[in-house]
């Protein structure tokens, strides 16, 4: 009989290798939060950040306290209306009807309108006043305070209502969800696992800082000044428009008088002359209602100049395409895209690098106090006024900036260009057979009037720069609520 011989070697030395935490994200993840994930072993589906975010909650000074079940926590109802087959229909058969993209807009403006055959209570789509509303699926997370300007307006059923129990809650949850941490624990489950839809019982579980009543009315205090002087800036913004359609004499725009070629078409059809054409045989170019629009301001302003006109702009500018080179915060230029350009503090923002970019920054895509953006690619024609926090960031080149001549007429110029009347004017241009485009030189041959009343005009410019301003302080309110957060209660 021959005898087996095992014969063992020494296993080789394991050297632990010492992480460099400063150098990538890292974090150590157990077997359970594996099995947790569906035993997958990708890196991004354990959001390292998010498991730093709970941490860094967890030893707070002020201890946590979970927002619990309605009733049991700091929330008095977390919800969202049922699900339902939405009906679209016409403006005026409809009732407007908002999308989770346009809730953090500071003035948002109705795209939709939905049908009174939709089967669904819309009294149960109308948000009320002192809600906290939270984006529940895609771009999940973002949140915004049902204020004056929101107030029984009918939105979409994919944004979470939270009614806190205690008032001073209120500011004080936005501001914890605004700030980076409570964005990035939204973001993410216990085990730090990325999610792309919340339901309100994922709410449930969440701990959030508990800081003496001081401290939460302070920050409570600061965000809802904030959203008052966002409201305000609505309402000033709201009467310069009404004071430019009463003055102009225009009627709504469905009673402009539209001619038609002939009437026994299914079609809309219309004759343009061909000394009107101006080489473009794209229909969309000829709308008539543009040229009714432009035949009315003709005929009622003391001038009808063009947005290119030297006595209107120094200089429309649409930066060229380029290769982008992204930096960490505090390295580069803050830089955001038209997506962004209704929002107070653009959310997504990325940073551009100088060392790069540092000429075409300065040249393109700089952005400066009162010039009027207008989107020319992709959604084409959303105009906003550049409000005083936006100084020297930069905007994409999906973005035309028109440069006013002064600020005399920096307020007027923006209040037209974004009324239901300049709108047509402005995508008339549109061209392309994928994606929507218009240019710099479109953009100069926008019709603009001046007014016969010079005073009403200069009303109307100071009514838009004061609502501006507005916003600014809005802006700096918000930011001082989430440094307070950050300081006071977070990181304290």
């Amino acid at each position: 009989m021959v005898g087996a011989l095992a014969v063992v070697k020494p296993l080789p030395e394991v050297r632990v290798t010492e992480l460099p935490q400063e150098d990538i994200k890292w974090c150590t993840v157990s077997l359970s939060d594996v099995l947790d994930t569906g035993k997958r072993l990708e890196a991004s589906v354990f959001e390292v950040e998010g498991r730093h975010a709970r941490e860094a909650v967890e030893n707070c000074t002020w201890g946590t306290v979970p927002l619990g079940e309605p009733g049991n926590g700091l929330l008095e109802k977390a919800y969202y209306p049922g699900r339902f087959k939405r009906i679209y229909c016409s403006a005026e058969c409809g009732v407007p009807f908002y999308l989770p993209s346009q809730m953090t807009d500071i003035r948002p403006k109705p795209d939709k309108y939905i049908s009174a055959l939709t089967k669904c209570d819309i009294s149960d789509l109308k948000l009320k006043r002192g809600d906290l509303l939270l984006t529940r699926s895609g771009t999940i997370g973002n949140s915004t305070i049902v204020s004056q300007t929101l107030e029984d307006v009918v939105f979409s059923d994919d944004v979470i209502r939270v009614t806190p129990k205690n008032p001073i809650d209120l500011g004080y949850l936005y501001a914890f969800f605004r700030s980076e941490t409570g964005y990035k624990i939204l973001q993410t489950n216990q085990y730090g696992s990325v999610i792309r839809h919340i339901e309100p019982e994922h709410l449930y579980s969440i701990c959030v800082p508990n800081p003496p009543e001081a401290i939460k009315k302070k920050i409570n205090d600061l965000i809802m000044q904030s959203y008052r002087l966002r409201d305000e800036s609505n309402e000033l913004l709201d009467t310069a428009t009404k004071m430019l359609v009463e003055t102009l004499n225009l009627p709504p725009i469905k009673e402009f008088q539209i001619e038609q070629f002939g009437d026994g078409y299914e079609t809309n059809n219309y004759s343009v002359k061909l000394s009107e054409t101006n080489k473009r045989l794209d229909g969309s170019y000829h709308v008539p209602i543009a040229k009714a629009i432009t035949e009315h301001l003709r005929r009622n302003a003391k001038e009808l100049l063009t947005v290119g006109d030297k006595r209107v702009s120094k200089d429309i500018i649409l930066p060229g395409r380029f290769k982008r080179v992204y930096v960490e915060e505090g390295q580069g230029r803050v830089f955001f895209g038209g997506k962004q350009l209704f929002e107070l503090d653009p959310s997504n923002k990325k940073y551009l690098s100088l060392a790069h970019h540092g000429d075409r920054i300065k040249e393109q895509l700089e952005l400066h106090e009162n010039m009027t953006l207008i989107t020319c690619s992709g959604t084409i024609g959303k105009v906003t006024l550049v409000p005083r926090q936006w100084e020297r960031w930069a905007a994409n080149q999906h973005i035309i900036r028109v440069v006013p001549a002064s600020d005399e007429i920096a307020g007027y110029l923006s209040v037209f260009l974004s009324s239901e009347y300049g709108y047509p004017l402005i995508t008339r241009f549109t061209y392309g057979s994928v994606v929507d485009e218009i240019n710099a030189t479109h953009v100069s041959q926008i019709p603009f009037p001046i007014l016969a009343d010079k005073p009403i005009q200069d009303k109307i410019n100071q009514l838009a720069l004061k609502a501006n301003s507005l916003r600014y302080e809005a802006y700096k309110l918000e930011q001082e609520a989430l440094r307070s957060m950050n300081d006071e209660v977070i990181f304290a």
